[in-house]
C-alpha cells in the first residue's frame, strides 16, 4: 500500500469510469496522479481539509509556485442557520 497526499484538482464523473486527479509537489517537481473511483486497489480516501474555490477544475494551480498554490480553508457552518 502506498499513500499519496495532495490536492484534488479535478474530478471526472463518467459512471464506472469516474476518476479524480491529485496533485502534489515532490522534490520541487509537480506530480499528478489520476485514480479511478471504483478501483479495487484503492483502500480508502481520507479528506484532510476542505477548501473554498470557485472553479470545478483547479488546473490553474499547475502554473503557480510556492504559497500561491494554497487554497482558502472552508469555514464550517452550523446546520439550520
Amino acid at each position: 500500500m502506498q499513500i499519496f497526499n495532495g490536492t484534488v484538482i479535478a474530478r471526472k464523473n463518467a459512471g464506472n469510469r469516474s476518476a479524480f486527479t491529485v496533485r502534489r509537489i515532490v522534490a520541487g517537481e509537480g506530480v499528478e496522479r489520476t485514480f479511478p473511483f471504483h478501483s479495487p486497489w484503492i483502500e480508502k480516501v481520507d479528506v484532510k481539509r476542505r477548501g473554498r474555490v470557485r472553479r470545478a477544475k483547479l488546473y490553474y494551480l499547475r502554473d503557480r509556485v510556492g504559497k500561491s498554490t494554497r487554497i482558502r480553508e472552508k469555514v464550517p457552518t452550523r446546520k439550520g442557520e
